[in-house]
């Protein structure tokens, strides 16, 4: 059984004003060459809402969650949070709980899947925050497992997607959901080769890694579960991808949803569900990439949509974070974990070599072992 200080909730951070956008940006994208024209254009989605990225937001909301989800099951343990591009720095945040006495920390990152950029990153991350300060031998940081098939985490998914099909026949009487309806699981596409290097090599997932193959589990799992259950049809779905950032020579994980929400009409399709199953809450490219960008392609082919809420601070979700705590607390066996796909529980230790960033090479990194 583990004994922990605190939680530490991690989350990617964003801009809370136009002043802060660029700064921000460059935090993003420090160490890969981006122009400053391409951060430019990427602004221009968080200057369409002041400059303000909703994640900090999302992520008060959720530790306070957290918080009243602990006081209700008599827990004692504080939540504190901190980002990995955005005050609260990660840095500051674990030094200042080493002055709190809190040196034992249990770190929920708030990205469900495995690949570089959403687990090894923030891995390494957590080891640069007790390097840089010099706590290397003194903070150990733990993290909970990638909880993509978590039942608290997919839960929030199939409501959305039942109620998105609902308000599909509301807005269309007589439509078929089997014949004239996708469901579009969307998440954010990375290069490919980072998607091959996603997970442990030994488990063999083939071109997508365990990204792609963690998605399509889940997106099986929603479809089952959200189909109407007096018909023995399946619900059409595929997953595409979203929010590319890279050159156009650098292969990234496809089709761009826009592309696939595109060819949809020649197969007689009248209406689109789109669900964000990569995102845990509503951020930038959600709103932007999703809710502006997919939305009006899906109109300018003449398709009816539909967005299906993120987990958020979802009751289900909140419940299953503390969950995840609390195996690692109580030192849950594996046989007793719940997991919703063939792929879980996922590893509480990341195994060596897990997620390499094939350009930038191996960094020291928390929570796992060397590689």
């Amino acid at each position: 059984m583990a004994k922990y200080d605190a939680i530490l909730l991690a989350g990617f951070g964003g801009p809370e004003g136009q002043d802060d956008v660029i700064p921000f940006l460059r935090n993003v994208t420090r160490g890969r060459g981006i122009p400053e024209e391409r951060l430019e254009e990427v602004a221009h989605h968080y200057r369409h809402f002041g400059g303000v990225s909703p994640i900090n937001n999302q992520n008060r909301a959720l530790k306070a969650a957290l918080e009243a989800e602990l006081a209700f099951r008599g827990v004692d343990l504080p939540v504190i949070w901190g980002n990995r591009n955005w005050a609260p720095y990660l840095t500051d945040v674990v030094a200042e709980a080493h002055e709190n006495g809190q040196d034992r920390l249990i770190a929920i990152a708030t990205s469900a899947y495995s690949s570089y950029s959403s687990c090894r990153q923030y891995r390494e991350d957590f080891a640069e925050a007790i390097i840089k300060p010099g706590l290397a031998r003194v903070v150990h940081i733990d993290k909970v497992r990638q909880f993509f098939d978590h039942p608290g985490f997919v839960l929030p998914f199939i409501e959305g997607v039942r109620q998105g099909l609902a308000d599909v026949e509301a807005a269309n009487p007589g439509i078929n959901l089997y014949t004239e309806v996708e469901v579009l699981f969307a998440t954010h596409s990375i290069p490919m080769t980072d998607a091959a290097k996603s997970g442990p090599a030994e488990r063999g997932f083939g071109e997508g890694g365990a990204y792609a193959a963690q998605h399509n589990a889940v997106a099986e799992v929603v479809v089952a579960a959200a189909a109407p259950a007096d018909s023995s049809e399946a619900l059409s779905w595929q997953l595409v991808y979203q929010s590319r950032s890279g050159p156009p020579s650098m292969p990234w994980l496809e089709p761009d949803i826009n592309d696939a929400i595109a060819e949809l009409p020649a197969r007689g399709i009248r209406a689109v569900v789109i669900v964000p199953l990569g995102f845990v809450s509503d951020h930038m490219e959600v709103l932007w990439d999703l809710d502006n960008e997919a939305m009006e392609t899906a109109k300018e082919h003449g398709l009816f949509s539909v967005r299906v809420p993120t987990p958020g601070t979802n009751p289900a979700y909140v419940s299953g974070l503390v969950d995840l705590v609390m195996e690692r607390v109580n030192d849950t066996p594996v046989d007793e974990r719940p997991a919703l796909t063939e792929l879980g529980p996922w590893y509480d230790v990341c195994r060596p070599g897990c997620c390499e960033n094939v350009r930038l090479g191996f960094k020291p990194a928390l929570a796992g072992e060397a590689p």
